[in-house]
């Protein structure tokens, strides 16, 4: 049984403490040879090109401006690490899917995508983002295939859930929910969010919250 996620006021408080700590641009790799040390747990933002991965990342930190945005799909075309209060790194992928570039390119950001996910030692999570409006595609499932090989646990994360109408996101979190029983690496909890709106922005904080160092004392 997939469910949506609950957390109590102890846990989002955590969350919130947390993701408003300092959050430092690290680098940005365009090969695996160049990734900052693995030395903290790490989460992967991934999606189709324009699904709002950094538009959530933003959201998620309060911040306007921390992860580049962009109506041009494909305008991210490295994996983007950011550093949040030395106790987690969030890694913003290159979109895949549809993307005003060469076929040359997108397959490089496709290989660097799967090179990264299948092979990096400290990655905790993935988060794979879905635009609520357009629901799984066949990019979405094949990445999320990859994952369930390579053993890697990922979060479906809704995003734009305050475009569609509530009887239509409704109905895409329950394709979603249908679909996930066929991957085994699939966390059990669907996150719907909006960036815009702050939709369910303290909930997601919360989780990945959980995956990240201690406090300091």
């Amino acid at each position: 049984m997939v469910s949506l996620p609950e957390f109590d006021d102890t846990a989002c408080e955590a969350g919130r403490l947390l993701f408003a700590q300092s959050c430092d641009f690290v680098m940005g790799a365009v090969d695996m040879r160049h990734l900052p040390a693995p030395d903290l747990p790490e989460i992967a933002f991934a999606g189709r090109s324009n699904v709002g991965k950094s538009s959530l990342i933003n959201a998620l930190t309060n911040r306007k401006t921390l992860a580049r945005t962009s109506n041009t799909p494909g305008r991210t075309q490295e994996i983007n690490f950011f550093n949040l209060a030395g106790r987690l790194m969030l890694a913003d992928l290159p979109g895949y899917g549809y993307a005003r570039v060469s076929r040359t390119q997108v397959e490089r950001w496709t290989r660097l995508i799967n090179q990264y996910l299948k092979g990096r030692p400290n990655l905790r999570r993935a988060c794979v983002l879905i635009d609520s409006r357009h629901g799984l595609k066949d990019s979405d499932i094949a990445v999320m295939k990859m994952l369930d090989v390579a053993a890697v646990s990922y979060q479906i994360v809704l995003t734009k859930a305050d475009k569609p109408k509530a009887v239509e996101l409704t109905a895409q979190i329950e394709r979603v929910r249908k679909a996930m029983r066929a991957h085994v690496a699939a966390h059990p909890e669907i996150h719907v969010t909006s960036a815009a709106k702050g939709t369910g922005i303290a909930e997601l904080r919360a989780a990945l919250a959980e995956l990240a160092l201690p406090a300091p004392l």
